[in-house]
């Protein structure tokens, strides 16, 4: 597996995952998985299938896309659905920070942010209704600054 763009803990996480799943490390799920950690943002099974064809024209889209449900279960990858109809995967290395995502209804910009005051109310909101919370998302659609000038 390369190592070069795979944090060490990500790896062992995924090792870890293939073994008790009984599962193998093959020479093309390791170079998806290359690629897909080189890659930042949100990306589609088929645009890491296009980025991957002049690295290895063999692999086929159905093998990224069982290699990119392999990451989402083993933790290592998140699952987006935007209101859009596309499934986009993520990077989430385990020593990654939480996150969420502002998404432009017109042109499909997605945005990071973080913000601490948004965490702690949410910690608190699930607190006070009894509910030990472990894991959220949070997703703000609107338009972005240029699409709404252009209606405008």
């Amino acid at each position: 597996m390369p190592k070069s763009n795979i944090p060490a803990t990500a790896k062992n996480r995924y090792l870890e995952y293939l073994g008790r799943n009984g599962l193998k490390s093959t020479v093309q799920r390791d170079i998806i998985i290359g690629e897909f950690f080189k890659t930042r943002g949100h990306v589609s099974a088929e645009q890491l299938h296009t980025a991957l064809r002049g690295i290895h024209s063999s692999i086929g889209l159905a093998t990224v896309y069982r290699t990119l449900k392999i990451l989402a279960d083993a933790g290592l990858a998140h699952e987006r659905r935007f209101d859009d109809g596309f499934t986009r995967y993520e990077c989430c290395a385990p020593d990654d920070n939480h996150h969420d995502h502002i998404v432009c209804l017109s042109c499909g910009l997605v945005q990071e942010f973080e913000n601490d005051e948004i965490e702690e109310l949410q910690r608190t909101v699930a607190a006070n209704h009894n509910f030990r919370m472990l894991k959220h998302k949070l997703e703000i659609y609107g338009l972005c600054k240029a699409c709404d000038e252009k209606k405008k």
